[in-house]
């Protein structure tokens, strides 16, 4: 059996059953894999990637191990391993695994370890971990790497740094900065998952709530709409004066969050930064007050700060918390303030994901063919490839849209037509 570590090998029937699924919304995927298998376009490539290890994410591996890949999988998150589709993942498809929901810091990082030893061409993130271990303790591994891939927003953002400073290593693709990707993933995937966390967390009726979405990039639009189709009052936080003005004109209110924590229910954080909500908010809540965390890492609330002010804490209900602060007022913390769509549910949707994880796929295929001739910058994924996702994506959907025609086309490319 491949190397690994996950909790329970036996659950992995059970698993296969839930990737299986997960596969039938996922045709863009499939036609990937479909050419992969005849191409090889990955044969003889180690392939490491820190991931959240779901049904959807297993989807992906078969693609790329279809392509000739040889992968080493970890979780990107200790909170977000699906423990059936890491079973599966060793015992159905021999890829090599290593991930336990509920995993602490030494394990998580001992799992960053055990990718990295496989020595990866090419490295895959969802928040920049496993190359900032290259780059920091395992820096004897760069010479090994083409290139890399990078998934969601906070992993770019760390990204772009480290090109700033000088210090990247090679060459990365921001997957996230996709049309095919942020556009769809981190506003409908994150708006639905999250909300779907929530719910399954507390068994909470949001009509009539005031929610307070902090953060209004895609992923805090994508959450601030599904909470006002709810029936919920929806409150935006910001501190961009662009995302601001476009949350008051898609109709929520919009104030600082001094103000916003006396009136809000719900509070679910979307801001990729830390310390969103501190010691001054909690001070000022309401009894009964639920915050959640839908940023990649769980630095948005600041739990430190929270714990100090309790007078007591307790679990009440699977993944959630209560702090009793002065005064008697209840606080409640969902999923350890770690990423409440993946901590008490699902994730994204397949159908959503489908999108992102075909990105993966061809941004891979991209960086096999071209990383040695790529400068050590973060790159945007080529046109050519966002619009090919989305071409599949509308015919596996029997959704036909219009072409120009060779005078329309003639008209767009002239500067001498007039009115």
């Amino acid at each position: 059996m491949v190397a690994h570590d996950v909790k329970d090998l036996s659950l992995s029937g059970a698993g296969r059953l839930r990737i299986e699924w997960a596969e039938q919304s996922m045709p863009v995927l499939r036609q990937v894999r479909e050419r992969f298998a005849k191409e090889q376009p990955l044969k003889g490539t180690r392939l490491g990637a820190c991931l959240h290890v779901t049904t959807e994410t297993a989807v992906l591996m078969l693609t790329l191990k279809a392509g000739g890949a040889e992968i080493a999988l970890c979780a990107s998150n200790p909170l977000s391993t699906q423990d059936d589709a890491a079973a599966a993942l060793v015992r159905e498809y021999d890829i090599s695994t290593f991930a336990h929901k509920g995993e602490d810091n030494a394990r998580y990082y001992r799992h960053i370890e055990s990718v990295l030893a496989t020595r990866p061409h090419v490295t895959m993130d969802d928040g920049a971990d496993l190359i900032s271990q290259l780059h920091g303790a395992r820096k004897d591994l760069l010479p090994d790497v083409i290139g890399g891939t990078e998934e969601t927003t906070t992993g770019v953002v760390r990204l772009r740094a480290m090109e700033k400073g000088r210090v990247l290593g090679f060459p990365v693709i921001a997957v996230n900065d996709a049309d095919t990707k942020h556009l769809f993933d981190n506003r409908y995937g994150t708006g639905q998952s999250t909300i779907d966390g929530i719910l399954r967390a507390t068994n909470l009726l949001l009509a009539g709530k005031t929610v307070v979405v902090c953060g209004y990039g895609m992923c805090g639009r994508g959450v601030a709409t599904r909470a006002d189709g709810m029936g919920a009052q929806v409150i935006v936080t910001e501190v961009d004066p662009m995302r601001a003005l476009e949350a008051v004109m898609d109709g929520h209110h919009v104030m600082p969050m001094a103000r916003a924590a006396e009136a809000g229910d719900v509070f679910v954080t979307v801001t990729g930064n830390k310390s969103v909500i501190r010691t001054e908010h909690f001070a000022r809540m309401k009894d009964g007050a639920i915050l959640a965390n839908a940023g990649h890492f769980n630095v948005e609330i600041d739990l430190d700060a929270l714990a100090a002010l309790a007078t007591s804490r307790r679990p009440v209900r699977p993944f959630v918390e209560e702090f009793v602060l002065g005064g008697g007022r209840r606080v409640y913390v969902l999923g350890e303030g770690r990423l409440i769509n993946l901590a008490a549910a699902e994730g994204h949707p397949a159908a959503v994901m489908d999108m992102s994880f075909a990105n993966q796929a061809l941004s891979a295929e991209y960086i096999v063919k071209h990383g040695r001739t790529l400068e050590k910058k973060v790159y945007v994924v080529p046109r050519e490839i966002d619009r090919e996702i989305a071409r599949l994506k509308l015919a596996s959907m029997d959704i036909q849209v219009d072409d120009l025609t060779p005078e329309q086309e003639s008209y767009l490319a002239s500067w001498t037509h007039g009115t």
